[in-house]
């Protein structure tokens, strides 16, 4: 019988024929939530890694699937809200609406979505690529 190896390059990996497709509602509650409450996950499939660290096209796992994050804010100044998404060669800028991720009434909303666009270079030369992420803060 075949022995899989499960992890490379520091990333869980699947066994052949299984994929990580969760649901928005299903990232908030069966894993950010847990994360952020320090309680055991479903599984140990997402990564704790800084993204703005990375270029994207460097993130850690396969470039032509989705991939998935858990990444504390940095504060862009010291005493501050705005938060840092600079990385080496460009910026993450956030685009559009927050959407709501579960209830469509406001006052039950489950978690909030935000859409950012990955520019490169420095404000206002930057130009607009094809990297989009979508993050759900706590």
């Amino acid at each position: 019988m075949e022995k899989f190896i499960f992890a490379r390059e520091g990333m869980m990996k699947l066994p052949p024929g299984l994929r990580f497709q969760p649901t928005d509602e299903e990232l908030v509650f069966e894993y950010l939530k847990r994360k952020v409450l320090s309680w055991p996950l479903p599984a140990s499939i997402i990564p704790e890694i800084n993204v703005c660290q990375f270029d994207p096209w460097d993130l850690p796992g396969d470039i032509e699937q989705e991939r998935y994050f858990f990444s504390n804010n940095e504060a862009k100044y010291p005493n501050g809200n705005r938060i840092n998404r600079a990385t080496a060669s460009g910026y993450w800028k956030a685009t559009g609406l927050d959407r709501q991720i579960g209830s469509s009434s406001k006052n039950h909303a489950l978690g909030m979505k935000k859409t950012l666009v990955f520019y490169r270079g420095k404000t206002p030369d930057a130009s607009r690529t094809d990297w989009i992420m979508h993050e759900s803060p706590c």
